[in-house]
């Protein structure tokens, strides 16, 4: 999931763990089968989105990496959830969180 952000801030427990100006958020689920290689690819498509007006007012012709803009990255498991028959979440299809954890960071 991506939002175009004029500002963004992940708190923990009320605390400040990271925050960013003008930019976009990025919710991130992993699974099971995501290696490096698709961390790369997603990787250049965050960077390559165009979600920016040019300087003359063309929609969707500038990214972050061109206005030079922050990217806030946010694990999200949940993604990848899902409810069983008994209406129970289940996020077997995320990927465990130490391998996850290598790949994210």
């Amino acid at each position: 999931v991506i939002q175009r952000v004029s500002s963004g801030s992940v708190s923990v427990d009320g605390s400040l763990v990271s925050s960013i100006a003008k930019g976009i958020v990025c919710l991130v689920g992993i699974c099971p089968s995501d290696t490096i290689d698709d961390v790369n690819w997603v990787v250049q498509k965050i960077l390559g989105a165009k979600l920016w007006e040019n300087e003359d007012g063309k929609p969707w012709r500038k990214n972050v990496s061109s206005l030079n803009l922050d990217v806030l990255l946010v694990s999200q498991f949940t993604l990848y959830g899902t409810l069983n028959k008994k209406n129970v979440p289940d996020f077997k299809n995320a990927m465990s969180p130490d391998p996850a954890r290598e790949l994210y960071q």
